[in-house]
């Protein structure tokens, strides 16, 4: 994160004696990025954070990790709209397309989940739709429609729903930051990025499991990149009392995201909100359209030769996408090797538009992404066709 917070209680000085009201000792914990060389913070437990008293291997759900490549070669249309959906927002995930850098999931849901530390990446869940309750070791973000919750790699966490959830999962091989380009030299969002601190939502305290539960042998699905390990801490892990750095989860709006204009069509680097190993997340909000007096006002045909293009549209009306049989909930792939742009008569209908309403989340990677089970069972099989319309 680039910028530093303090919530809760924590000694004057790090790695010093920090006694608990009965005279006993406060346990710390480094949570860090790249071994002891970028971001950390450091938490306080009640109790060791390193007993563990039992762990079980886990078998991967086909549903989490089967792909298949994109073959043969073709736009994929993936309607969510469709998809067979349950569970919570951990287990429930259904796996739309991935690669070695990034899994894409989507999940319906109104169950609450059970603990879970992924210690593979970082993870960014969008919420399409709903609110949920999201807890960790850091403490609670209460979680609302268009709010991008990033979590840091390694954090133990569950999500409890108020009603029912709808969202798009990120799964990253590494770590999800904002991109280097809005940020100083020292981590402060620069004057031309098109959000700031102001618009980013940490825990505000900490939350501490008290009774029974506390003292309870507490199991935690664990992520790795050997599969999935079902580990028993001897205590509850939501027993930090407070905590400070840099690296914590946190909450992004996307209705904060404040969208750059051209006099032309401006390409989605100036709608990217995120960046990860090789891929970034971009966020396509409702906006005032070109104002060149000849302006085609929405995207040119284009072939990205280097990305994949996975957009899934969450609200608004997209009008470059006009009789394609894309919705709201839909999720469009448009692979490289491939050049899209918008469906026939879209050019010609949009001149002298003013605005757009469209609101899509989209990310783009730079390796191929295969195609997950959820995928597969979603697919329009015609979307390939609309433009030969």
């Amino acid at each position: 994160m680039p910028y530093y917070r303090a919530v809760g209680e924590v000694p004057r000085k790090r790695h010093t004696v920090f006694r608990k009201p009965d005279g006993g000792i406060y346990y710390e914990e480094l949570m860090g990025e790249e071994g002891f060389s970028s971001d950390s913070s450091l938490l306080y437990h009640r109790f060791l954070p390193t007993a563990i008293v039992k762990s079980e291997p886990v078998d991967v759900p086909a549903d989490m990790a089967d792909t298949t490549p994109n073959m043969p070669l073709a736009p994929r249309h993936f309607r969510t709209q469709d998809l067979k959906t349950g569970g919570d927002l951990v287990e429930g995930r259904r796996l739309l397309a991935g690669n070695g850098d990034v899994r894409l999931s989507f999940a319906r849901t109104d169950a609450p989940s059970g603990l879970y530390r992924n210690s593979v990446g970082d993870e960014t869940v969008y919420v399409q739709s709903g609110a949920a309750r999201f807890e960790s070791t850091y403490g609670v973000i209460e979680a609302r429609e268009g709010d991008y919750v990033t979590i840091p790699t390694g954090t133990i966490h569950r999500w409890v729903p108020d009603g029912t959830v709808t969202a798009l999962v990120i799964e990253a091989s590494g770590h999800i930051r904002p991109p280097k380009r809005y940020l100083s030299n020292y981590g402060q969002f620069l004057e031309h990025a098109p959000y700031c601190e102001r618009d980013l939502r940490g825990p505000d305290g900490p939350m501490v499991v008290n009774g029974g539960e506390a003292q309870s042998a507490t199991p935690v699905l664990v992520r790795t990149r050997g599969g999935l390990t079902r580990m028993t801490f001897a205590h509850h892990p939501f027993d930090v009392v407070g905590w400070d750095g840099y690296l914590y989860p946190y909450a992004f709006n996307i209705h904060d995201f404040e969208p750059i204009v051209k006099k032309t069509h401006a390409p989605p680097p100036v709608h990217q909100t995120f960046e990860g190993p090789n891929f970034v997340v971009c966020s396509f909000c409702p906006r005032p359209l070109d104002f060149h007096a000849e302006a085609v006002p929405i995207p040119y045909n284009h072939h990205n030769v280097d990305s994949d293009e996975f957009m899934y549209y969450v609200a608004g009306d997209y009008a470059a996408r006009k009789g394609s049989g894309i919705d709201i909930g839909s999720i469009s792939l448009h692979p490289a090797g491939f050049t899209h742009g918008p469906q026939p008569g879209a050019a010609e209908a949009a001149i002298g538009a003013r605005e757009t309403s469209e609101m899509a989340v989209m990310i783009d990677t730079f390796r191929p992404l295969d195609i997950g089970p959820a995928g597969r069972e979603a697919e329009d099989p015609g979307y390939a066709w609309t433009w030969a319309r």
